[in-house]
């Protein structure tokens, strides 16, 4: 069963870069999401909104998924800089 995290961001300065529709900016949510054999898919979404677009370069692979949780706050460490 797939693990996933997922939390509330502001984009940084710039806007988080997406394979989908290019740079998106404002009030997002993250989300990570880990399989049973550690593939990762990272990707983001307006907040409430339905549709989710994969982070460039957000595809990875964790030797062990629980290190997913781990990853996931990192990545929101980098991507909320609301001041910049």
């Amino acid at each position: 069963m797939p693990i996933e995290h997922s939390s509330p961001l502001t984009a940084p300065p710039g806007g988080v870069w997406t394979d989908d529709v290019g740079v998106i900016t404002g009030a997002l949510e993250l989300r990570t999401t880990c399989s049973d054999d550690g593939s990762v898919q990272v990707s983001v979404r307006y907040e409430e909104a339905d549709e989710w677009y994969t982070v460039r370069g957000g595809a990875c692979h964790v030797h062990d998924p629980a290190d997913a949780e781990v990853l996931h706050t990192v990545l929101h460490g980098v991507l909320h800089r609301p001041e910049g």
